[in-house]
Formats: C-alpha cells, sequence, structure tokens
C-alpha cells in the first residue's frame, strides 16, 4: 500500500483539525451533556479524531522537521515569526493530547476516547484531576489564541505580501477563488 505524499497527508491532517478547533472552541462537555448521550459520544469521538491528528502531526515533525519553510517574500522579522509559530503550535497540539491524558489518568472512574480507547487507568485523584484540567482549558485556549493568530499571519503574507501562501494549503479546486 502506498502512503500518501507527506503534504497531501499534512493538508488532510491540517483541514481536519481547523473545524474540529473551532468546535472544541466553542462547545464544552457540559454543552454537549445538556443534549443527551448520543451527543457526549459524539463530541469524544471528535476528541478522538483531534487527538489522533495532533500526534500524527507532532510525530511526523519530530520524525523529518517542519514541512513548512517561509517564502522567499518575508522580511527577517517574519521568518522569525513562521519558525516559532509552527513549532509552538505543533507542541501546543501535543501538550494538549498529553493533559488529555492527564485527565484520564487522574480521573475518578474510567474514562474513554470516542467509546474505543480508554485513556489510562483512573487513580481516582481529585485534586490533580482539577489542577490537569485547569491546565488543559488554559493550554487549548492559548493555542486557539496562537492558531487564530497563524491564520492572520498567513492571511496577512496572502494579501500584504502577494505571496500566495494561502495556496499552499488550499485544495487546488479552490486556488481560483483566493
Amino acid at each position: 500500500m502506498k502512503w500518501p505524499a507527506r503534504r497531501t497527508m499534512l493538508k488532510a491532517i491540517h483541514w481536519t483539525m481547523v473545524p474540529l478547533a473551532l468546535w472544541f472552541t466553542l462547545v464544552q462537555p457540559r454543552d454537549v451533556a445538556a443534549i443527551g448521550p448520543w451527543a457526549v459520544e459524539l463530541h469524544s469521538i471528535l476528541g478522538l479524531v483531534f487527538v489522533s491528528g495532533a500526534l500524527i502531526w507532532w510525530a511526523d515533525y519530530l520524525r523529518r522537521g517542519l514541512a513548512s519553510r517561509p517564502g522567499p517574500k518575508l522580511p527577517p522579522w517574519a521568518r522569525r515569526v513562521h519558525w516559532v509559530l509552527h513549532r509552538v503550535m505543533i507542541w501546543g497540539l501535543f501538550s494538549v493530547a498529553l493533559t488529555g491524558l492527564g485527565l484520564g489518568l487522574t480521573a475518578s472512574r474510567q474514562l474513554w476516547a470516542g467509546g474505543v480507547v480508554p485513556i489510562g487507568v483512573p487513580l481516582g485523584l481529585p485534586r490533580a484531576n482539577d489542577v490537569i484540567g485547569l491546565i488543559h482549558s488554559i493550554e487549548f485556549y492559548l493555542l486557539a489564541a496562537i492558531i487564530a493568530f497563524h491564520a492572520g499571519f498567513h492571511i496577512w503574507r496572502h494579501i500584504a505580501l502577494r505571496d500566495n501562501a494561502l495556496r499552499i494549503m488550499f485544495p487546488r479546486a479552490l486556488h481560483r477563488y483566493l
């Protein structure tokens, strides 16, 4: 079986993660709990997809380095921003996944990602669970702000520098609209 090209795989992960990041920014577990058990299960499945994508992206970065390179039109300060921004996002995704595991480990009952993957063995540590839950929330919303800055940075590049930065990550069928 032939695997897709690296950039193709990363684009697929990227565009899967965008709506999921937006979903988890706007929708909390307590919101879906009010709808019913099926909504909680769906939220959990989406979380499993998000974490899987984050870990695949992080593992690819560790193995092969950053896939993107700063464009030739970027001024020196923007090259530094590009370098830092992409690494912070990748490590931030990993960190969110890690604290999610911490939530599962410190829970008082067995938690399941997507109803199929157990999230650690519950140790029943309520104080630690509260602290890790707070850290998990703060780092996720900080990551969401970094993602928004990332999007703004690439939109700025596309418009101000006219370097077609958005065409790199958008599917070819959408290039005529950019």
